[in-house]
This record gives structure tokens, sequence and C-alpha cells, in this order.
């Protein structure tokens, strides 16, 4: 097995602080700071080093993460063929997690799937935004990511972590229901160019999801009002405050009075949907099943009508 010290260096190189890596592996930020200091001893040279008031990995350090990678990744790989083996009583556990939509259309079908296959397994799903996804991942507190593809994401060359295409999430237009588009069986992009748009934060994933999409199709949107929810989102819609894009995998409640009008283009905008694994566990029996899964399910929503 791996030295649990190498476990905490890794986690301590991605958040940064004593008191997050704590947290995150669910430890006292003395007893993170003893397994440093013991892991700087054992190798004679210290791995972290103080400045100002935080840590940071000493080059020691980041040779030693750096070359420790491929064990990591080995060791994905035999507790895969351990698995495979059948013969242990360890309980089989999956972890699930994944931004809201995803968390609310994607994995509840597939955990209740692997229920079903693997009657003596506990699948967990968490709910959690695309960046700290991969934090979970790498602090072994999930096995598969289920993500947007957009920054600040480990690029798709990091060693940690194998990410994977799941499925183009189409965006919808989403107007009022007495709307001059809203009985359209379609519309390009560029017909809304002159209405008032509902946006998300500025510097947000969804915020630069819409104004690329609507740049491509030759404009900038005119920001009249600013929703993280797809609910509060259509709300506004509803009322008549503007327009807004929302992906096709964003189901939403009933009583609004909205249409959701699919939209045409060259390419038809969209989001990519993104599974994300430690390097080395996609082999492991349960997550190659789940990954299986999950482009089964992700396939049964992309050809959903709206």
């Amino acid at each position: 097995m791996i030295d649990q010290r190498l476990h905490v260096l890794r986690v301590l190189a991605e958040l940064g602080t004593l008191t997050e890596v704590a947290r995150r592996l669910g430890y006292t930020p003395s007893a993170v700071s003893h397994q440093l200091r013991s892991l700087s001893k054992d190798l004679g040279m210290p791995v972290v080093e103080q400045r100002g008031r935080g840590l940071v990995i000493t080059r020691a350090g980041q040779l030693l993460l750096e070359r420790s990678q491929e064990l990591f990744t080995r060791w994905e790989e035999i507790r895969g063929e351990l698995d495979g083996l059948g013969t242990g009583t360890r309980r089989r556990q999956l972890r699930l997690c994944g931004f809201s939509t995803a968390a609310a259309t994607l994995l509840p079908p597939t955990a209740q799937r692997l229920a079903q296959r693997y009657p003596d397994s506990r699948v967990t799903i968490i709910e959690a935004e695309p960046e700290e996804c991969f934090d979970l991942l790498l602090a072994e507190q999930a096995d598969i990511a289920v993500v947007v593809a957009t920054d600040p994401l480990p690029p798709r060359s990091d060693a940690r972590f194998e990410q994977s295409a799941l499925f183009s999430d189409r965006l919808d237009l989403l107007v009022p229901a007495d709307h001059r588009l809203a009985t359209r069986s379609a519309a390009s992009l560029s017909e809304a160019a002159e209405e008032a748009w509902i946006l998300d934060r500025p510097g947000s994933p969804y915020h630069r999801l819409v104004r690329t999409a609507c740049a491509a199709a030759g404009f900038l949107p005119e920001k009249a009002h600013q929703s993280r929810e797809w609910e509060t989102g259509a709300a506004l819609v509803s009322a008549g405050l503007g327009v807004a894009l929302i992906p096709r995998l964003a189901r939403l409640p009933e009583g609004f009075d909205v249409a959701r009008v699919p939209l045409r283009g060259d390419p038809v905008p969209s989001r990519k949907i993104l599974t994300g694994v430690r390097s080395g566990s996609a082999g492991q029996p349960l997550i190659a099943e789940a990954l299986e899964v999950l482009a089964e399910v992700s396939a049964e929503v992309a050809r959903r009508e709206i």
C-alpha cells in the first residue's frame, strides 16, 4: 500500500493549506503537520517549507510527487486486479460526485441500476461543483466525477486523472410562453440577439458558456438580470424579464409560463459533459461498470425530447 504521508502531501499540493487538507481528509491540522514532518525526517530533507503564513512544496517535495504518480496509478490498477479475483470480503462501495444537474438527472438512475446489479454494494451520490469534484477524487472521497468541461478544471493531460467525454448537452433557448419564438420548432441563437438576457454571475462557468455561445452567433448578450439557479432563471423568464439558455439536462418544475425552443446552428450550442476518475482506477470492476451505466443513461438523456 502507498504511504499515507504521500497521500497527504499530494492533497496539500492541490488544496494549499493545512486547514483545507485536514478538513478534506478528516484529520486535525496538527496531525497533517506531523505526517509532513515525519515524511521529511525519513527522507532527510524537507518536503514543505513555511512561506509567510502558508506552506509551499519544496523542490524535493515536488520531485517526490512527480515520481510517485506512477505508484498511485499502479496501486489503483492493483486494486482493480484484486477486486477482479472476487474472493475478498471487503464491502464494495462506490462514490459518485457531480454538479447539480448531473447529480439530479444522471446519477440517481445510475445508482439505481448499479444497486440492482450489485445488491451487496453501496452507492453514494455527492453533489459538488466541478472543481471540487476533482478534489474529492484526489482525496479518495469520490470514485467517479461527472463534470462540465470548463476552466478551471485540470487539463486532460493531468496524469493524476483519466477524463473521458460522456456526451454533449445541448442548450435550449428559454423564452416566455407568449414570446414570438415560443411556438417555433427550432430557432437560431442570433434571432435572440436583441433580447434582454438572464445570466449567471460574471466569471462563472455558465456565464462563460452563454457568452461564448452568443459570440459564436455574432453578438454579446445584454445582461438584464443575474441568476444562479435554473428555477430562479425560469421564474424571471416566465415574468417576461428576459430570455436565457438552459441545458437539455436541466429539468424545470411545473408551473412556469415558459417555452423551451431547440436551437439550430453549426455547431448547435452545447456544453461538454465529462467523467473523471483517478488514473489507473477505471479498470476496477465496480467503477468500470458504473462508467458503462453512466454512458447508457447519458445516451437516453441525449435522445430525450423537450
